[in-house]
């Protein structure tokens, strides 16, 4: 559970980071959305119980602030790790490049599932879909600039606590 909070912790972190962000690039009318990276370090190196439960917390955490029915990301992100635990052991997953892209497509996976859920609420004849898209790629980019700084910093918040990402690797 020590791990667990810790990789908590690291995403309370980041989910202030990016609030403030969005808060600077509100004059701009874009925002960043980070789903992929809150999910990508516990499904690629963390025990499956502890990265889930880290991610869902961080799930409800961003359903609290959220215009949608609370529960939304946290059942997202859980779905996002699922995947991402599930094609792991395929993929060399310390390297970067491969949390990069994880992030990468986890974000874009979740971001679309909201945008459909969210876009289905809006009044006829008003097209969200430019703004969705200047969103979605400020958020990709941004995702590919932090995520190794990210995924450095969770790792080096464990050694720091005298813990390791990976305790014992089951395989099927």
């Amino acid at each position: 559970m020590r791990r667990s909070s810790l990789l908590f912790l690291t995403l309370l972190v980041l989910w202030v980071l990016i609030s403030q962000a969005n808060h600077e690039l509100a004059p701009l009318r874009i925002s960043v959305f980070a789903g992929g990276l809150f999910v990508v370090f516990a499904a690629l190196r963390m025990d499956r119980g502890e990265g889930l439960t880290a991610v869902f917390a961080a799930g409800l955490l961003h359903d609290a602030v959220s215009p949608v029915p609370f529960g939304t990301h946290a059942l997202l992100f859980t779905a996002a790790h699922a995947f991402v635990y599930h094609v792991r052991h395929r993929v060399h997953r310390e390297e970067t490049l491969v949390g990069v892209l994880a992030a990468l497509l986890s974000n874009l996976g979740i971001f679309l599932v909201l945008s459909f859920l969210v876009g289905r609420d809006l009044p006829v004849g008003v097209d969200p879909w430019p703004r969705l898209f200047a969103d979605l790629l400020a958020s990709q980019l941004a995702l590919a600039a932090i995520t190794p700084w990210f995924l450095v910093l969770q790792r080096r918040v464990l050694g720091w606590a005298g813990q390791t990402p990976f305790r014992t690797e089951h395989r099927a």
